[in-house]
This record gives C-alpha cells, structure tokens and sequence, in this order.
C-alpha cells in the first residue's frame, strides 16, 4: 500500500496545483470565475514576496490533493493567523483521510508558527464538507458573512476619492 506524504510545493509543481484548483472550481459551479494561470501562481507562491503557500498530499508519484493558504492578522488576539483558501482532493482519492491530513498538517503549521487561529470559508450547501469541519471540531460562525469586491466594483472602488465631497477629515 502507498503512503501519504505532504510537501511543500515547488515551483514544478504549479501545472498540477493549478489543475487542481481547476478541479474545484468546477466542483464549486465557479469554472466560470476561475481565471488563474500558472505564472499567475508561479508569482503567488515562489516570487521574492510570496503571498500565499501550497501544500500537496502525494500519493506515490501522484499529487492526490492540495491545500493553499496564507497568514492574515488578528488584532484582537494580537496574533497571526493562517488562512486557508483552499482544500481539494481529487476525486479519485477521496475516503482515504487526504483532506483530513492536510488540515491536521495545517493545525499543527499554525501551531508551530504561533498562530492564534486556523480559519476558512465553507459554501453554505456544501453540507458533507460542513459536517466534517464540525466533526474536526470547527465552528461554523453563523453570525459572520464573507464580503468581497472584485473586477470593475474594486477598480471603481479604488478610484475613489478618500473623502466624500463637503467631508472634512477629522484631526
């Protein structure tokens, strides 16, 4: 029998996380929002300021699932946090415990890494996979909803003046 392994991914490694993260996005009905290309992750993930970080869980020879994440900031613990973005297994692979490794693999980094938290987002009819978060002992925040602006919204947002006309800043 083959045994897990989980490893950092390497810059070869980016054709086959972003196949991955192709295989979700389908899974998730967003293929349609899914537009990354690979120097796209290239500059995420091995740049001189790497914004996020990959882990693979390898079965033999075979990339078998991935989880990608990043640090964000907790003001209120005063620490850092590790954020997961996401978590995929290929279909294939599933029922052998390789989406419970990698989030086990990341409690312990986050661990490590002194973080004060380990968080995610789950879609709100994704049931089995809320259930399994639960049963790992996560909290599904009911009180907490995602906000998000992208594309022309962020670019319009951007362009914003800091102040509203007739608004004076506060001294």
């Amino acid at each position: 029998m083959t045994e897990l392994r989980i490893t950092a991914a390497e810059a070869a490694d980016v054709a086959a996380v972003l196949a991955m993260i192709r295989g979700l996005a389908e899974f998730e009905r967003l293929s349609h929002l899914c537009v990354a290309t690979e120097e796209d992750l290239f500059r995420a993930l091995f740049s001189e300021r790497p914004t996020a970080e990959v882990i693979l869980a390898w079965e033999g020879a075979e990339a078998a699932g991935f989880a990608l994440f990043f640090h964000n900031f907790s003001t209120f613990l005063g620490r850092p946090g590790l954020y997961l973005e996401d978590l995929f297994v290929r279909p294939h692979f599933r029922g052998r415990g390789y989406g419970r490794a990698l989030l086990v693999y990341l409690a312990r980094l986050a661990v490590e890494r002194g973080c004060g938290r380990f968080e995610w987002a789950v879609l709100d009819w994704n049931d089995s996979a809320i259930g399994f978060y639960q049963g790992l002992g996560a909290t599904v925040l009911p009180d907490w909803r995602i906000t998000r602006v992208t594309g022309p919204a962020l670019t319009s947002l951007a362009e914003q003046p800091l102040l509203q006309s007739g608004k004076t800043p506060l001294a």
